[in-house]
């Protein structure tokens, strides 16, 4: 399935990009999706767990992927 990844602030300028397409398997999890979105070039720094949006949601790391679904990989954010 294909799914769309969302990425802002340091994650979309540490892999170069806002979004990205990626292939995975009918069963995959957010934690599939992290990991195979960690071992692009760029994404090192990229946390084990990051906080992880689906269709505009918070997710935890064991929920299944659909296909179509919007996944966003949020930063942390700091202020002041």
């Amino acid at each position: 399935m294909t799914l769309t990844v969302l990425l802002f602030a340091s994650y979309a300028d540490a892999l170069g990009t806002s979004s990205l397409a990626l292939q995975l398997p009918a069963e995959a999890r957010v934690s599939d999706l992290v990991a195979q979105v960690r071992a692009l070039p760029g994404a090192e720094g990229l946390p084990l767990a990051p906080l992880v949006a689906v269709n505009q949601r918070y997710a935890r790391s064991d929920q299944r992927l659909s296909a179509g679904d919007e996944v966003a990989l949020i930063p942390p954010v700091a202020g002041g």
